[in-house]
């Protein structure tokens, strides 16, 4: 039977007080924990509480809190009692192992990453990355276009839009030094024609540019002008890898990079298993009995 609301209410808001001015709390026979409530012989401490109380949060909204809390955790608590009075042994048995494997994982998983963590190697050279990728270039397929290009994004009107454009065109270490001198009345630039872009993040920078006349607009040697409310587009594109291309290496090195230390990872728990079982053999802590005929 639950303890009346108000009674509840009034014991978790003295609570809330002790918690800042260190008022007196009773306890359950164990000196460092405040006990706020028990169903059987199950006990509820302040300590399991605090963590979830918000720093900036009212002393009239801590005490509701923790009134809804101690509910929800006396309610969870006698039907977990009630539970294991009445389901049958063999489910309470079958529910008792998945309990005991997943505490188990998650103490053996936890251990293994600290372990993996002291020892991976994480150095990835070039000459690997490349390997690599020359022997799995056929996973490496593109689903989107990609895209090298550079273009800027001109207000309007923009007085010098001809001048921009030659520039942008010829592109010259001297044109990217005046391009790179007037960038602050640019709306948007992109001057990186290393890198390649997927063409949908192409279309949300250059909007005229969409699925309909990418083909047109994003293709070797194109140069584009455009225009919307927003502005003015001018961009030159340098490079296109079209779908079913396969992906460049700088493209994907990233996607390399992870699926290789994944591996080492996956290596180094095997190992890291095979060598506790031998340890525990050597120190006559692990044997294998053979069954009984």
């Amino acid at each position: 039977m639950f303890l009346k609301k108000n009674n509840i209410f009034k014991g978790c808001f003295l609570l809330i007080l002790g918690v800042l001015v260190s008022c007196e709390a009773f306890f359950n026979g164990t000196e460092d924990k405040v006990a706020l409530a028990r169903v059987g012989e199950t006990y509820l401490y302040q300590e399991d509480i605090t963590p979830f109380i918000a720093k900036d949060i009212t002393p009239n909204d801590s005490a509701a809190f923790v009134v809804n809390y101690i509910n929800r955790w006396a309610s969870k608590q006698l039907l977990l009692s009630k539970s294991k009075i009445n389901l049958p042994e063999d489910k309470l048995a079958a529910f008792d192992r998945l309990v005991n494997d997943y505490k188990t994982e998650l103490y053996t998983t936890a251990y293994l990453e600290l372990l993996v963590q002291q020892s991976l190697d994480t150095t990835i050279s070039q000459e690997q990355l490349r390997e690599f990728y020359e022997k799995q270039q056929n996973n490496f397929i593109l689903d989107e276009k990609l895209v090298q290009l550079r273009f800027v994004v001109l207000p309007q009107p923009f007085l010098n839009q001809e001048e921009v454009e030659q520039k942008l065109r010829s592109f010259e270490e001297t044109d990217k030094v005046f391009l790179d001198s007037i960038a602050v009345q640019f709306k948007k630039l992109h001057f990186n024609d290393s890198i390649w872009v997927r063409a949908s993040r192409v279309m949300n920078e250059i909007p005229p540019i969409d699925f309909s006349n990418q083909d047109r607009y994003l293709k070797k040697s194109q140069f584009f002008e455009l225009q919307d409310s927003l502005g003015v587009y001018l961009g030159k594109v340098t490079n296109v890898l079209e779908v079913n291309d396969v992906a460049p290496l700088s493209f994907i090195e990233p996607k390399i990079k992870q699926i290789i230390l994944n591996r080492r990872r996956l290596q180094r728990i095997k190992k890291l298993e095979t060598e506790i079982i031998d340890e525990a053999i050597q120190k006559n802590d692990f044997e294998v009995y053979a069954p009984k005929e």
